[in-house]
């Protein structure tokens, strides 16, 4: 008997702070919320994640005295260093204006833990600490995720690279999606990442791409432990 795929598509923080304007943008951040807004109709099932940041993160370059981009040791983790961004409570942390919000079943909150940054829409960048999302999308009997949002080469990547080491059929759709590009070449550099890893990444924000991967060989989804 063939076994029912559901499609989720995921939305990576399509925040005002990560939108031209915003304290940390992405150039080009606002172009991909019409994408977002064709895609979520074509999908069984559209969940979003948010930074959601204590206004004393220890990923903010101000809270250490020091400058954005510098990298320190965190809690035996390499730390970007990123200006205040995404703070609890703030218009900077609100989804970006014309963002349609009314098919997003469940948000899921990363980055709240004060000690460690969370780029994963699954894990703390430690993998101490799970954000709920994979136990949910089990529960909906997900099996297949499409992945979009800001940034690229950070947050969108590593949540991807998490759904597919979760077992979960992934997919990136590049046009709805735009990079940090912190040093040169950190999109593609992403991009040869999340290929090696099994994930297919399409450049169109199509129907055909929103078709579940081709699942032969590949394990069931597994749960959310780190």
């Amino acid at each position: 008997m063939t076994m029912t795929m559901t499609m989720a598509l995921i939305l990576v923080d399509v925040q005002n702070d990560f939108c031209p304007g915003g304290s940390l943008p992405v150039a080009g951040g606002f172009d991909i919320v019409p994408v977002i807004n064709r895609l979520q109709p074509l999908v069984e099932l559209v969940v979003a994640t948010k930074d959601w940041h204590p206004k004393d993160h220890s990923s903010f370059a101000a809270n250490h005295g020091k400058q954005p981009g510098e990298i320190i040791e965190l809690n035996g983790q390499q730390q970007i260093l990123w200006p205040a961004h995404c703070v609890q409570g703030t218009p900077g942390a609100d989804y970006a204006p014309g963002l349609d919000t009314k098919r997003i079943a469940k948000v899921f909150l990363k980055g709240v833990d004060r000690k460690i940054d969370s780029y994963s829409g699954f894990f703390d960048n430690a993998r101490g600490r799970a954000t709920g999302l994979a136990e949910y999308l089990k529960e909906q009997k997900v099996t297949d995720v499409s992945v979009v949002g800001l940034a690229t080469d950070y947050c969108v990547k590593w949540t991807a690279l998490d759904a597919a080491q979760l077992g979960f059929g992934t997919t990136v759709i590049l046009n709805a999606c735009r990079g940090v590009n912190l040093k040169p070449g950190d999109v593609d550099r992403a991009v040869e990442e999340m290929t090696a890893a099994g994930i297919r990444l399409v450049e169109n924000a199509e129907l055909p791409c929103l078709r579940p991967a081709d699942r032969q060989g590949r394990q069931a989804p597994a749960g959310g432990e780190p």
